[in-house]
């Protein structure tokens, strides 16, 4: 039996319709979702991200604000940029797109983001609510996985979900809200022992190791619901997953194929991020 293609695009277009919907209807009061995208630097993956983000929002009539910056900009200047935006009562969600040059400390540019306008889910304010089950804005990419599933008519609550990685972008808050939604969650990574056989007993396998086609059938339980987050450039220029798709493609039961899996998600999620930051900012309950 070969596997249900879970197909990211069609789930992201009914997302971006929802919130295109309730966008319309803030206009009417004359509010507009704003989001600032800073980019550091001449990265060229970064500056294809920051592109189709600024395209996100003139699709869903967002005020967008994007700020390009020297890759020689010191860490004081782009803090200082952060505390105006902090201030700007036009922006509602703020995004520093990560890598950042060598010279600027990550971790005191998220922490310099008003946890308020945090739309990429980073600040130490937004992952305490993530664990604790406050609401919080969720990271744009682990809350594209959890709406996959959901959206496609899969159950969550009762299921065994392996995470393969760890990282703070992915593996531990896909964990989190996997566990939110009542799954008995596992976490796989690189020490750990008996990974093919903890991950054959998955109903549930989100991967996200950054490494092309790692994860072949072998790790895949029959019938099991697999969730590629990796996106790898192979020599030939083509993308490739985490997991070898042909290869588990006859074993597993629903996956996401890369690209037009988790890729489109989570852009959405951001614009859905900017918007409720927007709503919350205005104090608008619906």
């Amino acid at each position: 039996m070969t596997a249900q293609r879970i197909e990211g695009k069609v789930i992201s277009d009914a997302i971006r319709k929802e919130i295109s919907a309730v966008a319309a209807k803030l206009a009417e009061r004359d509010i507009k979702p704003g989001l600032a995208v800073v980019l550091v630097g001449e990265d060229p993956a970064s500056k294809v991200y920051v592109g189709s983000k600024e395209k996100a929002c003139q699709q869903l009539g967002f005020y967008s604000e994007v700020h390009r910056l020297d890759a020689a900009t010191t860490q004081d200047e782009l803090l200082a940029l952060i505390d105006k935006l902090n201030h700007q009562s036009s922006i509602h969600g703020i995004l520093v797109q990560l890598p950042l040059p060598k010279h600027i400390d990550e971790k005191a540019v998220i922490d310099a983001i008003s946890a308020k306008k945090d739309v990429d889910g980073f600040h130490p304010e937004s992952v305490g609510n993530l664990v604790i089950g406050d609401d919080s804005l969720l990271p744009c990419t682990p809350a594209g996985v959890i709406e996959l599933i959901k959206r496609s008519g899969l159950s969550i609550a009762g299921k065994h979900a392996v995470v393969i990685g760890r990282s703070n972008i992915v593996g531990k808050p896909v964990s989190m809200l996997l566990l939110r939604e009542h799954a008995t969650v596992t976490i796989c990574h690189s020490k750990t022992a008996n990974m093919e056989e903890i991950c054959r007993s998955a109903d549930i396998l989100v991967v996200a190791i950054g490494k092309a086609k790692a994860i072949g059938r072998q790790f895949v339980k029959p019938g099991a619901i697999v969730i590629d987050v990796g996106i790898n450039r192979l020599e030939d220029g083509k993308l490739a997953g985490d997991v070898d798709y042909d290869d588990v493609l006859e074993t597993a039961g629903y996956i996401t194929p890369v690209p037009g899996g988790v890729g489109p998600m989570t852009i959405t999620m951001l614009m859905q991020n900017t918007l409720k930051a927007a709503k919350q900012q205005h104090a608008i309950e619906e």
